[in-house]
């Protein structure tokens, strides 16, 4: 699968827009093919990091950590935002 892309999950420093948007691209990269994309696909390759780059942020903002299950005793007592 995509080795270059990292882990961006990590409780105590959250991950930055670009490292976000660097695993996006890495990713799209991969499932479509292209390293660049050509002029009539540009807009569709740009458009799909975009979306993966927000839909990653969004996991991650999401994503409960060991300790929150911990303190809580459930990890069903969490909200999900959007759920």
């Amino acid at each position: 699968m995509c080795r270059n892309i990292k882990q961006l999950r990590n409780f105590e420093q959250p991950p930055t827009d670009e490292e976000v948007k660097a695993a996006a691209l890495q990713f799209v990269r991969k499932v479509s093919g292209y390293r660049v994309p050509s002029h009539a696909n540009h807009d569709a390759f740009d458009l799909a990091v975009e979306e993966i780059a927000a839909s990653t942020r969004n996991l991650l903002e999401s994503l409960v950590g060991r300790e929150q299950v911990i303190s809580t005793g459930n990890i069903f007592n969490q909200s999900v935002p959007g759920v």
